[in-house]
């Protein structure tokens, strides 16, 4: 059973994050669409509507198949890495990052196949920083840690013999 336990974490956590994300977009949507935006601290943070088809800046405009199927793939990945994850202490980062990520891009694709754009509303206008929403605070947060587990925290060897099982047949372990 212990062997499933990463992928019940992963499924609930992923669900809840997912789900919080959405529902800010819909609150988000009914406070500042048609409106001009609100001034959360003047000329630092300001939350308005923006329905974005691409990436950061708007990027790659009108991909929405594309940035469908790249989800998918990417998502089916952090899945098969959990669910090949040994349930143990020392994993639990790895575990977090995969839920982080896992939940960012279910939260941007349910925006993409459901209404073929992600709702964007938070704008740090200090520095000029793309408009973004949840998902996209989960998706950096998550990239972010995971380049510091990979690495500060993490062996090659380790992140390796996750993905390819021991000649055993089993996983190899780290505590």
């Amino acid at each position: 059973m212990k062997k499933y336990y990463n992928i019940i974490i992963f499924t609930i956590s992923v669900f809840v994050l997912a789900a919080f994300d959405q529902i800010s977009k819909i609150l988000a949507t009914n406070a500042l669409k048609g409106n001009s935006g609100i001034a959360v601290w003047e000329d630092v943070l300001e939350f308005y509507y923006l329905e974005n088809t691409g990436t950061a800046w708007g990027l790659f405009g009108g991909a929405r198949i594309f940035f469908i199927i790249i989800t998918t793939i990417i998502f089916l990945f952090i899945v098969f890495f959990i669910y090949k994850l040994p349930f143990a202490k020392r994993n639990i980062p790895l575990l977090f990052n995969a839920i982080l990520l896992g939940a960012g891009a279910i939260g941007n694709f349910i925006d993409r196949v459901f209404l073929g754009y992600v709702r964007d509303f938070i704008y740090f206008k200090l520095i000029n920083f793309p408009v973004f929403n949840i998902a996209d605070i989960y998706v950096t947060v998550g990239i972010c840690l995971f380049a510091i587990l990979v690495f500060f925290v993490y062996k090659d060897e380790e992140l390796t013999s996750i993905i390819k099982p021991q000649k055993d047949g089993g996983t190899k372990t780290y505590e």
